[in-house]
């Protein structure tokens, strides 16, 4: 058979197939939705491929951002629905209602990758974002999710609008009539939006920030803020998902002043048994006297108390009426010249020892100083050394710490004063 006779049995064959419209329309169809995958696969391989070799210069380096988050992809996927949209009217046999009802439907399609095109776009945009600076102090990640949000809304209305074939203004005007409904559905939204414009405006929450916030359960580093919540990784490893309007409806603790001043603050007391509260004698202040930390103060002190019992006269020959050295004021002076001389101690931050109401546990002694460090870890190691130091050295003034009786002390004390000498035995073995 040669060529002359199969071009006229093609010939034939199509002649036939115009006593069928409806089977060469549907050949039509076919081929032409054929045709739109193939040149739909051949655009994504070139742009891609382009794409990919344009991102290795560094100048464009922003196109990896796009090509991860697939918006090249979405283009490419407009292009069946672009070739279907341009390439009914070569379709034989086909009815204008076929027509618009495939031209509407594909124009649809259209505009749903263009959607999902600018959609990954945004997505694209917030990664780039997240390298900058900026992005360590602001986020804008909750002004993303509602961009896209509003695009998903109006997109919806137009592929709708596209499929009737009416006006997207005429869906749009009937909107009105359910904002109440609206506003009712996104209340949360709306809240969030504006309490995440706040909380960003004002600089009041940042990502890495670490927050307390008791009422929900939240004491950690703030790990992703978003349009509706705000995730907060608890020091044990759990997540709490705050809703964004509450961070501004309640209250709450950054410790952000903490880690940028570059010092954490110790406050914590040492409660002193106030019955070893005394005088201190002369052996004991040339003792110490002899104390590095000391020296000058001793010195000091007993300078000016010589000169102001000197003033007296002869009413200070009286015990009662003379100034003297305490051991705890002596104790003080002494923990506040460690607190100085210590190298982990920010020296540029207020640094106090303190004497506290006295209460029922004894005199509260409080530490009050700021270390160099804010690292959590290093920040306890710090006050357990100083509280280890102080605690031991503390007898060195004749002072002791109180403590409330336990078993073992009325055990050794109260008891055998009270039933005698020879029941000791008998009530250990009792209590043993």
């Amino acid at each position: 058979m040669d060529f002359k006779q199969l071009w006229l049995n093609t010939q034939d064959l199509w002649g036939a197939l115009d006593q069928h419209p409806l089977l060469h329309a549907g050949i039509g169809l076919t081929l032409l939705l054929v045709v739109a995958l193939v040149l739909g696969r051949v655009a994504r391989y070139i742009i891609l491929h382009a794409v990919r070799l344009l991102g290795r210069q560094p100048a464009l380096h922003w196109l990896n951002d796009l090509r991860h988050n697939k918006v090249f992809h979405r283009l490419a996927q407009m292009t069946p629905s672009l070739v279907i949209q341009f390439g009914l009217h070569l379709v034989p046999e086909l009815s204008k209602t076929s027509m618009l009802f495939l031209g509407n439907l594909a124009m649809a399609f259209t505009i749903l990758f263009q959607l999902l095109a600018l959609s990954a776009l945004l997505n694209a945009l917030l990664d780039i974002y997240a390298r900058t600076e900026h992005a360590r102090t602001r986020s804008i990640k909750g002004y993303v999710q509602l961009a896209k949000m509003v695009l998903y809304v109006f997109g919806a209305i137009i592929i709708v609008a596209t499929l009737i074939d009416r006006s997207p203004l005429l869906l749009l005007s009937g909107l009105g009539a359910m904002s109440a409904v609206i506003l009712l559905v996104y209340k949360d939204t709306l809240l969030s939006f504006v309490a995440s414009v706040q909380l960003t405006s004002n600089d009041m929450l940042r990502v890495g920030d670490w927050i307390e916030m008791p009422q929900v359960g939240a004491d950690g580093d703030v790990v992703d803020i978003t349009l509706h919540t705000v995730k907060v990784q608890n020091f044990d490893k759990t997540i709490v998902s705050i809703p964004t309007w509450r961070l501004m409806s309640e209250s709450f603790k950054n410790w952000r002043g903490m880690q940028q001043s570059g010092g954490r603050r110790i406050k914590r007391s040492l409660y002193i048994d106030a019955s070893g509260v005394r005088f201190l004698h002369d052996d004991e202040e040339v003792r110490l006297s002899k104390v590095r930390l000391l020296t000058d103060y001793i010195g000091r002190k007993q300078a000016e108390l010589k000169s102001w019992n000197e003033a007296q006269g002869n009413v200070a020959a009286l015990s009662a009426n003379r100034r003297r050295m305490t051991n705890i004021g002596t104790f003080r002076a002494y923990a506040l010249a460690y607190l100085k001389s210590h190298p982990e101690i920010q020296p540029n931050m207020t640094c106090m020892v303190r004497q506290m109401q006295t209460t029922a546990q004894g005199i509260p002694l409080e530490i009050y100083c700021f270390t160099r460090t804010t690292a959590w870890v290093d920040y306890e190691r710090i006050q357990g050394d100083i509280f280890d130091y102080l605690l031991a050295v503390m007898p060195e003034f004749g002072l002791n710490l109180y403590q409330q009786p336990s078993g073992t002390d009325l055990r050794a004390g109260i008891l055998p004063a009270v039933l005698g000498a020879s029941h000791i035995p008998q009530v250990e073995k009792h209590a043993l």
